[in-house]
């Protein structure tokens, strides 16, 4: 293979990272916990956070909210990098021992 190849693909492969990069950041997901539903972009950007809890909440409740929205969070992360890495994981694995 010669030098202006290997360019050429290594081009092709930053090109096809760069649109799976745009198109996993444009995607949504949403996270859950008990009391709280939170909405992330795929570059992990917060564009919503939901109470689900119905009534008032108390002070006592204050502090379990506070660890709801945690896992929600959790939640909406984990789906975010299990998506990247589906998407982007076959680069990673190409890219091993470049760098």
């Amino acid at each position: 293979m010669n030098m202006q190849n290997l360019m050429a693909q290594a081009q092709k492969m930053q090109r096809d990272i760069e649109n799976k990069k745009k198109e996993l950041d444009s995607m949504e997901f949403v996270g859950h916990s008990e009391w709280v539903e939170v909405l992330f972009t795929g570059d992990k950007v917060l564009k919503n956070v939901k109470i689900l809890k119905e009534g008032n909440i108390d002070d006592d409740d204050k502090e379990i909210l506070s660890d709801m929205f945690q896992i929600a969070v959790k939640d909406a992360f984990i789906k975010i990098n299990e998506e990247t890495d589906k998407m982007l994981g076959k680069y990673s694995n190409m890219m091993n021992g470049l760098f």
